[in-house]
């Protein structure tokens, strides 16, 4: 049977090469450690895959250098090795093997083992986005966006939140370049973010309110410590908001031809 082009990892591919701006510009900023970092983080994902595919006969994919990539970014800074692999652990075990693997998680493992690291060992500081690397996301977003695995409404209703955030006078400077970073990596995933296209711009607009609320409302809390917390709950909310476009599909569809 003749398979077609696009598959699973066809479609991790492709995001691995959205995301190559943003590897490359903050390789270039973080050297080797930062690159040492990526290396054991992905290895600690591929170690809980081959432990899958050998108990379950669960395919590995290269949707671990995605998150490996997005974790590395993300993480809070001098954790020590025995913290990461717990957390690293956490969040692909929980975020996304035990449902199948990739193409079948709920939640970003990224965004699982971020929260767990983030608020499990709250004593060390969230990392400080340098402004290039929140400019690297603009061509990432594009490059997803065009290669039809990013949904763009995610990312048009999170743009159009931040823009009307800072238009109304929120001080939102210091948020935005992690924000950005979130949105592309972990927000905008084409297997967590919302299914239907209303349910997409939902979801972008709840993102980017939540980076607005927390941002002015959440005294002492970094600027990625915000994002990560925003892109968990619209994450999570995510399938309601599906539902709710759906309903209200529905609801239009039998008020036009008086169905049930």
């Amino acid at each position: 049977m003749t398979r077609g082009l696009w598959d699973r990892e066809t479609v991790a591919l492709m995001l691995i090469a959205a995301y190559l701006p943003l590897a490359a510009m903050w390789l270039r900023y973080g050297g080797v450690a930062a690159a040492l970092d990526f290396v054991a983080i992905l290895l600690v994902l591929a170690g809980w895959q081959l432990v899958f595919l050998l108990v379950r006969a669960q395919a590995p994919s290269l949707s671990a250098i995605a998150s490996a990539l997005a974790i590395a970014m993300l993480m809070p800074e001098e954790l020590g090795p025995l913290r990461v692999i717990l957390g690293v652990s956490f969040g692909t075990v929980m975020g996304e093997l035990v449902f199948g693997g990739w193409g079948r998680n709920v939640v970003h493992p990224a965004t699982i083992a971020l929260a767990f690291l983030g608020f499990g060992f709250p004593g060390f500081d969230w990392p400080d986005i340098l402004l290039p690397a929140a400019w690297a996301a603009i061509p990432a977003g594009l490059i997803g966006v065009v290669a039809g695995i990013m949904p763009w409404p995610v990312i048009a209703g999170a743009v159009l939140i931040g823009a009307g955030g800072v238009a109304l006078g929120f001080d939102l400077n210091a948020v935005l370049p992690a924000a950005a970073l979130v949105l592309v990596l972990l927000v905008a995933d084409p297997v967590t973010s919302a299914a239907t296209t209303l349910g997409r711009w939902l979801n972008g607009l709840l993102y980017g309110f939540l980076v607005i609320l927390f941002a002015t409302g959440w005294n002492g809390a970094a600027p990625v410590q915000i994002a990560v917390s925003a892109a968990l709950l619209a994450t999570l909310a995510a399938p309601v908001l599906d539902e709710a476009a759906i309903a209200l599909w529905r609801a239009n569809r039998r008020r036009r031809h008086g169905k049930p």
